[in-house]
C-alpha cells in the first residue's frame, strides 16, 4: 500500500512538473506569414520591406534614411523569436522592445564599430551590459536564431540557443508595439524569417 503510494505521487508530482514546465513555455505562433507585410505597420511610400517566399528583407535606399517595421499590435510581456540572416554592407538592425528607445542590437554598433549582436542599446547609455559569448556563437554567412523575453523591465536575450544577456532596464515602458530595424546612415541588407511570438 506504502508503495503503491509512494508511486502515485511521484506520477502526480511528475506530471505537475511537466504541466508548470508547459505552463512556462507558450506556444510561439507567426506573426509573420511569409507572403507580405499583413499585421505590421508598413511605412508610407515603402521601399526598404519586401516579403517573398518566407523570407521578409530589409534593403538600404540610396539615401539611407533608415526604417522600422512595427507591429500592428501593442504588448506587454512577451516573447519574440527571429532567425535573422547578415546580408551584404554594414549591417545594424535591432529588435525595439515596445519603443524606439529600448533596443536589442543586431549587428554591428555605428558608435562602437563592432558587433553588438545581442546586446541591449538605451539611448543616453549606450550599451549598458554587452551580451556574452556572441563571437563564438554568431554565424557570419548563415542563419542564426535570436529569442528575446520582456517581462516588464527585465529583458533576457538568446542567441543559437544559448543565453547571452539579462539586462532590467530603468527606462523601459509598460505597452506598446514590437518592431525590427533598418538603421539609417547605412548602407545593408538584412533578412529575417521565422518570426514568432507570445504574450506571457
Amino acid at each position: 500500500m506504502k508503495k503503491s503510494f509512494l508511486l502515485f505521487s511521484v506520477i502526480v508530482a511528475m506530471g505537475m512538473a511537466t504541466f508548470s514546465s508547459a505552463q512556462q513555455e507558450p506556444k510561439l505562433k507567426k506573426i509573420f506569414n511569409g507572403k507580405n507585410l499583413e499585421g505590421w505597420k508598413v511605412p508610407e511610400n515603402n521601399i526598404w520591406w519586401s516579403a517573398s517566399k518566407g523570407i521578409l528583407s530589409a534593403q538600404s535606399d540610396p539615401d539611407k534614411q533608415g526604417t522600422i517595421l512595427w507591429t500592428n499590435n501593442e504588448y506587454q510581456d512577451f516573447i519574440i523569436q527571429v532567425d535573422f540572416k547578415f546580408g551584404a554592407g554594414t549591417v545594424d538592425s535591432g529588435i525595439f522592445i515596445r519603443t524606439e528607445g529600448e533596443q536589442i542590437q543586431i549587428g554591428e554598433s555605428g558608435s562602437l564599430k563592432r558587433d553588438m549582436t545581442g546586446s541591449p542599446y538605451i539611448p543616453g547609455k549606450s550599451y549598458p551590459v554587452e551580451a556574452k559569448n556572441v563571437k563564438e556563437l554568431l554565424k557570419m554567412e548563415d542563419w542564426n536564431t535570436m529569442k528575446v523575453k520582456a517581462v516588464g523591465n527585465d529583458y533576457t536575450v538568446w542567441l543559437n540557443g544559448q543565453e547571452v544577456m539579462n539586462y532590467q532596464s530603468e527606462t523601459s515602458v509598460a505597452n506598446g508595439p514590437v518592431g525590427l530595424q533598418l538603421h539609417p546612415n547605412r548602407d545593408m541588407h538584412i533578412d529575417f524569417k521565422n518570426i514568432l511570438f507570445a504574450e506571457l
